[in-house]
């Protein structure tokens, strides 16, 4: 029986990354003799097992063959026969196909270090496309890696390209594809991962919605970049880098896609297009079965991204915009969530070419004026005999009155 640690964990060891988690790979044995040893097996129809210690994975060397549609149409053959070589090319890249073994040596029969050095994320074999969702996880590795200088090979992305247009996409499951989705939403060059889609064939079968954009105009003076597409991914890469949240980043991804909805005889122009906007936005999420606070954010992105970009210098004619702009978002009661919207509005503004780095000084001053409004409270109105409308209506107009004076 022999022992080797194998795919992310040498890749990244490689790469002089954090390690966060280990899997090995067993090659030489038997199930009977893992489980006489304490292991504890994790599935019936997976060949993994957990170390008795320490509960990192321990898998058997395996052979897969494509027995249906989609990435779960296989029948998995494992045994002592099966050798490591025979296992890492079932894998999906070759820097994911490297191993080491319980002496520190390295085993890799495809090439994974030279593609390291190289900085390519290239396929380990043809048996690649039988998964349909390896081209979900190389445009989320090409997403990882970005920032390293990593590539998709052109025969890959070429490979991924047939596999989007035979029709193996449809069979993945909206789980899985928001599962990669959000993954790919936490790194740091999150537009990347879109970007790969699109270079392949793939975005137009799962992100309509973005991939309507392309090719749509903005004003010039406000979009140097004109692409709206362009801008979305701009917009995308500005929310990653000011920090925000996957639920911030899922919004600025989502804030444009009315525009796609703009009659073409009204371009550049795309009058209502946050309203326009919402429903999109709803198909998506529906699809994907996206989480409630991802939808939430992007709604009220979508909803009121365009009166935050006429808040650029608050005075006191705009009052009443900024009122309802608190009370149209909730802000009294989900501030966290308001200081995450300030961000995605922040990320539009910047989110285009020459704009990067513009001031947005309406970020910290909405946030201010917001935070100085929320210590009025209903405790002294009911003090006063208020009660019910009467106290929401004494509490609007106390906040109206002390926004007029902030604003003076």
């Amino acid at each position: 029986m022999e022992v080797y640690l194998v795919g992310g964990a040498v890749r990244d060891e490689l790469l002089g990354l954090q390690v966060k988690e280990r899997d090995y790979l067993v090659v030489g044995a038997t199930p009977e003799q893992l489980l006489e040893l304490g292991y504890t097996q994790v599935g019936r129809d997976f060949p993994v097992f957990l170390h008795p210690a320490n509960k990192e994975e321990y898998a058997l060397a395996r052979t897969e063959r494509k027995s249906g549609l989609g990435y779960t149409g296989f029948i998995c053959d494992f045994g002592p026969e099966v050798t490591l070589e025979d296992d890492l090319m079932r894998r999906d890249l070759t820097i994911n196909a490297i191993a080491r073994d319980t002496q520190g040596r390295l085993h890799d029969p495809y090439g994974g270090q030279a593609d390291l050095e190289a900085r390519v994320l290239r396929h380990v074999s043809a048996a690649f496309a039988e998964d349909p969702l390896r081209v979900l996880r190389v445009a989320r590795f090409a997403a990882r890696f970005a920032g390293l200088g990593f590539v998709v090979a052109d025969e890959t992305l070429a490979l991924m390209g047939q596999m989007a247009a035979g029709g193996e996409l449809g069979a993945l499951t909206p789980e899985r594809v928001w599962r990669e989705t959000e993954k790919a939403l936490a790194c740091t060059d999150p537009q990347v991962y879109f970007e790969t889609l699109r270079r392949c064939g793939a975005l137009k079968l799962l992100f309509p919605e973005l991939d309507a954009l392309f090719g749509v105009p903005g004003p010039k003076r406000w979009h140097p970049e004109i692409d709206t597409g362009l801008h979305t991914l701009m917009v995308l890469k500005r929310a990653a880098e000011l920090g925000g949240s996957q639920a911030c980043r899922f919004a600025a991804f989502c804030h444009d896609f009315g525009k796609a909805l703009t009659p073409p005889e009204k371009w550049p122009s795309h009058h209502r297009h946050g309203e326009l906007g919402l429903v999109p936005i709803n198909d998506l999420c529906d699809r994907l079965k996206v989480p409630n606070e991802h939808r939430e954010l992007a709604l009220l992105m979508s909803r009121w991204h365009v009166l935050f970009h006429q808040l650029t210098e608050p005075g006191p004619t705009q009052v009443e915009s900024i009122l309802q702009l608190f009370n149209g978002t909730d802000a009294w009661r989900k501030p966290a969530r308001f200081a995450e919207l300030l961000i995605c509005v922040q990320s539009d503004w910047q989110g285009r070419t020459g704009f990067g780095q513009l001031p947005f000084p309406q970020r910290e001053h909405l946030w201010q004026l917001l935070t100085q409004l929320r210590t009025i409270v209903a405790r002294p109105f009911v003090a006063q005999g208020l009660k019910g409308p009467a106290i929401g209506e004494a509490i609007e107009a106390a906040r109206r009155q002390k926004l007029t004076e902030l604003l003076t």
